[in-house]
């Protein structure tokens, strides 16, 4: 009698086959929600509801949520790039031996960045619980700020009366340009910050004049028009 040779279902190749396709489909919807967010977030911050993401992704719901449990890890998963190059931002800032160069390039970059995309400047200010790293990143660079405007204030180009909590209200103001294009919000926000900048110049503070005192805000006052109400 012959031995008698097992061979594996003929159909084993088959769901191979499959699982890899599915494996590919996955990738392509993860890849396809995170790029149409990105989108929908630079336009409308980050109101945009999670449905609308997964209508405009071409995906259902139930999809989007397996990706992404939270909101919040969207929200991280679309930014990462941009956490990590605002903090770079800082320590380029930082690293110029010229004090008001370095103070003067932050906020234009950084007012730069947030005119582009709405979207990152409300995650900037949110907490985001599904992440750590951004919380981290983000006190960070607000510590590398105050630095900033300790060593422009030394170097006697900054005025003596400016804190590091005023980049709330600069970012304020940026943040309630409303232009027709993202080429005409940027052009205004350039054009805003260069009018801020010369106003916080040593040379442009009337003597004997002071600021009225600092006002107790939060960047997480940045997302609010009515921070008082929250």
């Amino acid at each position: 009698m012959s031995a008698e040779v097992s061979h594996p279902p003929a159909s084993s190749g088959v769901r191979t086959a499959e699982t890899a396709g599915l494996r590919a489909d996955a990738q392509q919807n993860r890849d396809r929600i995170v790029e149409v967010a990105r989108t929908l977030f630079a336009e409308r911050g980050l109101d945009v509801p999670m449905a609308a993401i997964a209508r405009h992704a071409g995906v259902g719901v139930a999809t989007l949520y397996r990706r992404f449990p939270t909101k919040d890890s969207l929200v991280t998963e679309v930014f990462a790039d941009q956490f990590a190059a605002c903090v770079s931002v800082v320590d380029e800032a930082l690293a110029d031996p010229d004090p008001w160069r370095g103070f003067r390039t932050f906020l234009e970059t950084v007012c730069a960045m947030q005119a582009a995309d709405r979207g990152f400047s409300a995650a900037v200010c949110a907490a985001l619980p599904d992440l750590v790293n951004v919380e981290h990143e983000r006190d960070r660079a607000l510590r590398g700020f105050t630095e900033l405007t300790k060593r422009a204030k030394e170097s006697g180009r900054l005025r003596a009366d400016f804190v590091p909590e005023d980049l709330t209200l600069l970012l304020m103001a940026n943040g309630g340009i409303i232009a027709a294009t993202a080429e005409q919000a940027s052009a205004a926000s350039r054009r805003l910050v260069a009018y801020l900048l010369d106003a916080l110049r040593t040379d442009q503070a009337p003597p004997g004049r002071a600021l009225p005192p600092p006002v107790p805000l939060s960047l997480r006052d940045v997302l609010s028009p009515n921070p008082g109400t929250r």
